[in-house]
């Protein structure tokens, strides 16, 4: 019994305690946050996007970006935070390469929004990851190195990413795993992503700061990583670090660490600092903000989220709970079955078929691709994808063929009937496979005893000679229920 309860107590001294600092570019802005210098900087040269106000430069004076304002607002509201009607912008002193003033105007004490939640999958059920803030503030620029932070003999500074609009959305630690941390990042992306208010592809959209420790130890932060999969790697190895020091009896100091993400492993940056250290006070060149008539304009405009919409899919179109499930992961994706599933529903064709097809065929053969349904749009139209559906579910088509037509306008471009004609994909009637059926039979009599018999397997051989006479063009379930019936 002792032991149990020895066991009990070691699992619950070395739990696993995380919480997120999360910062959001809203990159959808055309300008940045305190000046009008364009957002739409990342395919640019280094420093060719600033002005005096994004240096930093003296006498400079910062204008609030209104409709930042209300993009961040909008996400507070779909996040169920708090939102507060008078909110303050303040000084965080700090001395770094990357922050040309020697301090970044952010929010401490007066912030946009307090509290909030997002539901993940945990288990068998939900977990509501609560936020404990929301708040915006200023990018610092960008620090560039050859090679790791480890290894390189200098930095290089790009200010172009200086002064873009930044929302920091800070969660309280109530995660336990670093599962439960990337769960958590990617239902917060899709949301953003609903909200219309940031691109994710875009390199530095969303970086994360976070915090970990096992229970009784002291805090680490892991700053500035760039991934999903960078964070739940940065998280297990400093889960593996911090235990193996806790085994040799040593202290877990509390510090601040850098992942590098050519190592996969986090290095000491220094100690960590306190909120003190910053020295906030009011920023004296921005007045505060009065959000009171913002919050009430906003509040009736957030879209349908993933939860709403999933519920509605599934209902509407009756289509299995799985298939909504994984369709509301990506907007464009459930705008895409959407528009076949309503072409589709005029000819009464089973929904199911048009959301297998989306979520199982199209979207792995783009994931293979490296592409997402931005561009299954620009170049395999929701009405193609009709076609290919309609001729399969009339059997025109078969599947391989109609996954050979899904490949080759992804490589190459095209419109389905062209692919059709042109590779010979259509369908063979079934009076003319059922001829080669009975050819198979008469020159296989050896498969046929074996059939007879009771051997599953040489009805699939008998299969596979049609299917080689057609080049793949019979449809093998058919093929296989016209072999049974002549044998039967």
């Amino acid at each position: 019994m002792s032991q149990q309860v020895t066991g009990q107590r070691m699992e619950r001294k070395d739990e696993v305690v995380i919480g997120l600092e999360v910062h959001i570019q809203l990159n959808k802005l055309n300008t940045k946050l305190f000046c009008s210098c364009s957002t739409d900087y990342h395919e640019d040269e280094p420093n060719t996007h600033v002005c005096p106000v994004c240096l930093g430069m003296p006498g400079a004076m910062p204008v609030i970006n209104e409709m930042a304002i209300k993009f961040a607002v909008k996400v507070a509201l779909a996040l169920n935070a708090d939102v507060q009607p008078f909110t303050v912008f303040d000084r965080k002193n700090y001395f770094y390469p990357d922050l040309p003033k020697d301090f970044q105007i952010s929010q401490y004490d007066r912030p946009l929004a307090w509290g909030g939640y997002v539901t993940i999958e945990a288990g068998q059920g939900e977990k509501k990851i609560l936020l404990k803030r929301i708040h915006m503030e200023e990018d610092p620029g960008k620090l560039s190195y050859r090679g790791s932070i480890t290894t390189a003999r200098y930095s290089m500074i790009d200010y172009n990413r200086s002064g873009m609009p930044l929302l920091e959305i800070v969660t309280e630690p109530v995660m336990n795993s670093p599962k439960e941390a990337r769960q958590f990042l990617n239902k917060l992306r899709i949301i953003l992503e609903y909200l219309d208010v940031f691109d994710g592809s875009l390199e530095g959209a969303m970086r994360i700061d976070a915090n970990i420790s096992l229970k009784g130890g002291g805090r680490v932060e892991i700053k500035n990583i760039s991934s999903f999969k960078g964070v739940e790697k940065a998280l297990t190895y400093e889960i593996t670090r911090q235990k193996n020091l806790k085994r040799r009896g040593k202290e877990v100091r509390r510090e601040t660490r850098h992942f590098d993400e050519i190592n996969n492993i986090t290095v000491s940056l220094r100690g960590k600092e306190e909120e003190q250290d910053y020295r906030y006070f009011p920023e004296p060149d921005l007045v505060p903000v009065d959000a009171t008539g913002i919050i009430e304009e906003l509040r009736g405009t957030i879209p349908e989220m993933p939860e709403q919409k999933r519920i509605r899919l599934a209902e509407q179109y009756g289509i299995g709970e799985n298939f909504a499930k994984v369709l509301v992961l990506d907007l464009k994706m459930a705008d895409y079955f959407e528009e076949v599933a309503k072409s589709l529903a005029e000819d009464g064709i089973n929904l199911n078929v048009a959301a297998s097809w989306t979520v199982d065929v199209l979207r792995g053969e783009l994931n293979y691709r490296s592409k997402d349904f931005r561009f299954a749009y620009s170049i395999l139209e929701p009405a193609e994808m009709v076609k290919i559906l309609k001729y399969l579910t009339d059997g025109k088509i078969t599947e391989k063929s109609a996954v050979e037509i899904i490949r080759t306008i992804l490589d190459k471009g095209g419109n389905v009937d062209m692919i059709i004609e042109e590779k010979g994909l259509f369908a063979i009637a079934n009076s003319e496979i059922e001829k080669l059926c009975r050819e198979a039979i008469e020159k296989n009599p050896k498969a046929v005893e074996d059939y007879i018999a009771g051997k599953e397997q040489a009805l699939n051989f008998l299969v596979g000679q049609v299917m080689k006479a057609t080049r793949g063009k019979a449809d093998p379930a058919e093929t296989a229920r016209i072999i049974n019936k002549i044998l039967s």
